[in-house]
């Protein structure tokens, strides 16, 4: 089979999230089967490879331009649903998994060439579809928890097969010194300052605060100027590589106020048996379970600074909860073998649509 991964959103180098990571695994699995795959993502221009893929686009006359810089095939172009007849003839896909940002021009356009659909399901911010999903009239669909079902059955009426992001453990695993409480993404929607307010009264604890969504040099003078004052908190770059994060956390912070869809650090954290102590907003419940300490993100700042606290200073429970944090990484609706499969036999059920629908025309 060949898959075609398209979003209206950036892919490595030029941008890095859970959407990113996810597909990317997934990419992974399909190849390590025998399955082709490749991606359809927005052009940024930043940086150097960001210069020359503009460069080759402007000099190439067409919609989109082709890299294989993550190790198999992507198309990058300033607006991917007008790349879609160009990705679609250099790649061939039997089916398309279409995801967040502008899905619903990219799937249209898509259709126009009979690619079956998947919409993969991975946040609750209608606007960012750019349209109604319900103009996308064959499309099968999954969603990364079961409050996006619930959220997408509500608005458009449609079903979905739930499969949580998809995470490899290796990538994550690692022993840890626990020198820190550790919170990544330093946007307000995550967070940001409420966990400021909790480093600010807990001055014994180290906090490392780590950049995931790119930040720009304004966003960052901003950051740097607020945790100036505070010495136990320090801010790092973003990484390719989460064990060195990991690595160094002993409880993972997750203190959202958006409606987060999953809540993928708290997966990757429980590979290592790190708890995680985060808010009850979206699916991040789902995420956290049994593996750390839920909070209402607009509760008292004393239950949030009392939760750190516990856990930082309480071996016995902090040991409980490392443990309940492990054994639910393990769980079987996190296996990837697992949600492989299901992924695999949606797209097979789109695929075999279309063929269904062409020996019948």
């Amino acid at each position: 089979m060949k898959v075609l991964f398209a979003g209206g959103n950036g892919y490595y180098p030029e941008f890095s999230g859970g959407v990113q990571s996810s597909t990317h695994h997934l990419v992974q699995q399909l190849r390590d089967r025998g399955h082709e795959a490749g991606v359809l993502a927005a052009l940024f221009g930043d940086g150097m490879f960001g210069f020359k893929a503009r460069v080759r686009l402007k000099l190439s006359g067409e919609r989109g331009v082709m890299d294989s810089f993550p190790g198999y095939p992507v198309v990058r172009a300033w607006h991917p649903w007008e790349a879609a007849t160009f990705a679609v003839n250099k790649l061939r896909p039997d089916v398309a998994v279409v995801q967040c940002h502008k899905s619903v021009p990219i799937g249209k356009a898509l259709q126009v060439h009979n690619v079956p659909l998947v919409i993969y399901l991975r946040n609750v911010e209608f606007h960012e579809l750019a349209g109604d999903l319900r103009e996308l009239t064959s499309a099968h669909y999954i969603a990364n928890s079961e409050f996006t079902a619930r959220t997408y059955k509500q608005k458009y009426g449609i079903d979905s097969v739930v499969i949580p992001p998809t995470i490899n453990p290796e990538t994550y695993k690692t022993p840890t010194t626990r020198e820190y409480v550790t919170f990544i993404n330093p946007y307000k929607e995550k967070g940001f300052e409420l966990a400021v307010r909790i480093a600010e009264q807990c001055p014994d604890i180290p906090f490392l605060f780590v950049e995931s969504w790119k930040l720009a040099d304004d966003h960052r003078a901003e950051i740097e100027k607020i945790i100036a004052p505070l010495k136990n908190v320090r801010l790092e770059n973003r990484t390719s590589d989460m064990k060195t994060v990991y690595g160094r956390t002993k409880i993972l912070l997750a203190p959202s106020r958006w409606e987060e869809a999953w809540g993928r650090v708290a997966s990757e954290a429980h590979c290592s048996g790190i708890p995680v102590v985060g808010s009850t907003r979206g699916g991040l419940p789902e995420a956290i379970g049994e593996g750390g300490i839920l909070l209402d993100h607009d509760g008292p700042l004393e239950e949030w600074t009392g939760a750190i606290r516990r856990l930082w200073s309480d071996e016995a429970e902090y040991e409980r909860l490392s443990a309940a944090a492990s054994k639910f990484a393990e769980r079987p609706l996190m296996q990837p073998a697992r949600q492989f499969a299901a992924f695999l036999e949606v797209l097979d059920r789109a695929a075999a649509s279309r063929a269904s629908a062409l020996k019948a025309s």
